[in-house]
């Protein structure tokens, strides 16, 4: 639909935007990177300056925004001065992500079967609140003896909050391996596994508990049924294999 035809429909231009840029947060975006790449499609193309006076965000963090949306398979950008960058098309990340739901929410529902028919119990218990999420973590990370699977599209919050616990596990000999996007530092002698797309925080200890967090880690779903950990644990390690 074109901006007249928007305008003819009598359609909140402002609302749409904010609907739009709340539902990009909602897979795995910050706001001001949802902001940024709706301005780049309104654009076409753009450079940090022009994509910062449209969307809104400071100057100052325009161009790591851009670069992070490029990391995150959103946007893609030239190699010259000043860098020009490109949203990827919006109908191709809809099929990449469509997809990816579809695929999460099919396995949780022959899961949902398996434990039906098997009669136990599908414990999942709420946390909400970032301190307490990243907590919890923590106290996975201490319980871990064997092997410890992280799942992140913004690994730097986690070790940056829990480096000590991180290094601790590595020094009992638990097998930590993360999956994250490119460019994120991790503790030394750690397994690395560069994923784009990541819309959400996973942690697998010894395959036994498992949490599931929303990507700001702002609340999570945690377990110590230990079908629904292997379970996740088996996805993960999906990923890791492709």
């Amino acid at each position: 639909m074109s901006l007249s035809e928007f305008l003819e429909e009598g359609i909140d231009l402002k609302e749409e935007y904010e609907k739009a840029a709340r539902t990009l947060e909602s897979i795995g975006l910050s706001n001001y990177e949802a902001r940024a790449y709706i301005a780049l499609v309104a654009h076409g193309y753009g450079d940090a300056d022009t994509i910062a006076e449209t969307s809104g965000i400071p100057r100052t963090s325009s161009y790591k925004v851009l670069q992070s949306l490029c990391e995150k398979g959103f946007a893609m950008s030239t190699s010259g001065r000043p860098r020009i960058f490109k949203p990827e098309e919006p109908m191709r990340l809809k099929e990449k992500y469509v997809s990816q739901i579809s695929d999460t929410f099919d396995k949780l529902g022959t899961l949902s079967e398996i434990l039906r028919t098997r009669g136990e119990p599908q414990l999942v218990y709420t946390i909400t609140g970032k301190s307490k999420v990243i907590a919890k973590i923590g106290e996975l990370l201490d319980k871990s003896t064997n092997t410890v699977l992280i799942a992140s599209p913004d690994f730097h919050e986690i070790r940056r909050a829990l480096t000590k616990k991180l290094e601790n596990a590595i020094g009992r000999g638990v097998r930590i391996t993360i999956i994250t996007q490119a460019g994120q530092k991790v503790p030394d002698n750690a397994r690395v596994v560069v994923k784009k797309g990541l819309i959400a925080t996973d942690v697998v200890c010894d395959g036994t508990l498992a949490l599931l967090a929303s990507a700001d880690l702002a609340a999570c779903g945690f377990t110590d049924d230990a079908s629904l950990a292997k379970h996740l644990e088996n996805f993960l390690e999906i990923l890791v294999e492709h």
